[in-house]
This record gives structure tokens, sequence and C-alpha cells, in this order.
């Protein structure tokens, strides 16, 4: 299943079909469920997103750790006092509502993995942000969604999205991949451009660690997957207007994994490089796990 964007983006091109409708035929034979059955089990993880992309925003939710959490709250209300932020009005709210899901995460609420954890935040909180701005219906929320999942299925086969493996290029990156490239198809990209946002997206995070302070899914994973959504409507405007990646997005995606393999241990996921091993993530980590004895 989707081992090559080229291959998807060639099936989609010569049987004149969306991406999505690629994705759920392929969804409903490998799941040997229903078109309706499989839009149901996306719908519910729909439901989700939207649960845990305005939890954060409606009150601070803090991590059980409690060295993060509140970001969100803090940044919506001063959104909605009418302040002006530089990134805009459509970017802002969505980072508001990835560090949304992601505070929720590390309180131990729910979400849904997309494609991990600690990268849940970018994908729902871009596509939301774009219904809410554009007045997208849910079932077009859910093609898109499509989309994003036959991305992801094509850089686990070609690489992982992992952080112990690859580092955060491989979780933030690979989500900010997905959300780019189901974002230019929601906003009626071509297959070929929604590929090309995938390209670009990961190119641009590429290297990046995965540095976890205290091992735990917190600081600077949060944060992150707002700098994930910011580096995703980067891609979208680029690839709507016809710019390219020009070295093709699943090479793109092979070297992501090649540099994952080179990855010092250090930098992923064992919160002992990177910013968990500063002054201050040393004395959080410590006061962490004093804590919790």
């Amino acid at each position: 299943m989707f081992e090559s964007l080229q291959v998807l983006v060639l099936e989609a091109e010569e049987k004149k079909k969306s991406l999505a409708e690629i994705v759920i035929e392929t969804e409903t034979v490998a799941s040997n469920l229903s078109m309706e059955d499989v839009r149901l089990e996306m719908k519910k993880r729909l439901q989700i997103m939207k649960e845990s992309t305005q939890q954060g925003l409606e009150r601070p939710v803090k991590s059980v750790s409690g060295i993060s959490g509140g970001s969100a709250f803090t940044f919506w209300r001063w959104l909605e006092d009418g302040n002006k932020p530089v990134s805009g009005s459509i970017l802002s709210r969505a980072m508001a509502r990835a560090l949304s899901v992601n505070e929720v995460n590390a309180g131990m609420g729910c979400i849904v993995a997309t494609p991990t954890a600690g990268s849940a935040g970018i994908l729902p909180a871009t596509l939301l942000t774009l219904q809410e701005s554009h007045h997208f219906s849910d079932d077009e929320i859910i093609d898109a969604l499509f989309v994003a999942s036959g991305i992801g299925m094509v850089v686990v086969n070609r690489a992982n999205v992992s952080g112990a493996m690859g580092g955060c290029q491989a979780e933030t990156g690979s989500a900010a991949a997905m959300a780019a490239g189901a974002s230019v198809a929601l906003l009626g990209g071509t297959p070929r451009q929604s590929a090309h946002a995938v390209g670009i997206t990961l190119k641009n995070m590429l290297g990046l660690v995965c540095d976890p302070v205290a091992g735990l899914v917190e600081v600077p994973c949060v944060k992150r997957n707002a700098a994930g959504v910011a580096q995703c409507f980067v891609a979208i405007d680029l690839a709507l207007a016809g710019v390219e990646s020009i070295i093709p997005p699943d090479e793109v995606i092979d070297a992501m994994a090649n540099i994952g393999k080179v990855m010092d241990k250090n930098l992923k996921e064992t919160g002992m490089g990177g910013l968990a091993a500063t002054p201050t993530g040393k004395r959080l980590a410590a006061k962490v796990w004093q804590d919790s004895k």
C-alpha cells in the first residue's frame, strides 16, 4: 500500500480521481469495509480532533508532570483580546489549536495520533482552522484526512514516523508534510501540487532532533507542533502557486530516513541531548522524577 507519492499521484491522474478517492478505495479493500463504514470511522476521529483542539483554548490544560501547559489558553486569550499577530489570523489560530492538542495529550486526554502523539496537533489544527476560515464541510475535511493518511502511509513505508528512530523530523516533520499535502488537496490543488507540498515541508524540517526534557512528550514537543503548522502553511501557499520541490518528494522522504540513521542516539528521544541536556532541562528532569517518587 502506497510506497511512493509518485505512483499515488500518477494513479490519481490516470484514473482522473482525487487523492482522497484513491486512498478511500484502497482502504475499503484492505479493511473489507464499505465506503460508508470507512468514512464513518474517519468521522469518529474527526470528532476527537475537534474536541482536543478546543479543550486547551477553553481552559488551561496542565500536564501530569507540571512542566508544561496553559500556553494554548494564554495565546488564544491574547488573540481573542484583539491583538494583531504578526503571523496573521489564520496561522495564529492554527498554532493555538496545535498547542491545545499537545497539551491535552500531555494531560493524559484523548487525541488522535497523526501520525504520533507527539506530533498530533499539526494536522487537526491546520485542517480545522481552514474549515473555520473557508467554511469547508465535515465531509470535505474527512476527504482531506484520507489524503493525509495516504501520505503518511508512504512515509511509513519509505522511512518512519518515530522520534526514537528518526528524530523529530520523523514526527513533526511527517505530520506537517501530511497536513500540507492534505490542505493543498482541500483547497483545490492538484495531486501533483499536494505531493510537492509534502516535499517542500519535509525538506525544510530535515535534521530536526528529538530532545524531550525528562523524556516526556512536552518540552519542546508542544511548541514544535506550532512550528510545524507554520512550516505547513509555507508549503501550502508555495505549492498552490505552482512552486515545486526541486528534489522529488519521494527522495526527500528517503533523505529523512537516511538522516535518521546517522543521527546520534542522544538526539533521538533518549532525553540525553539537545534541549534535554541544558542546565534547565536537567533541572526540570530531576524535579519531575523526584516528585514522582
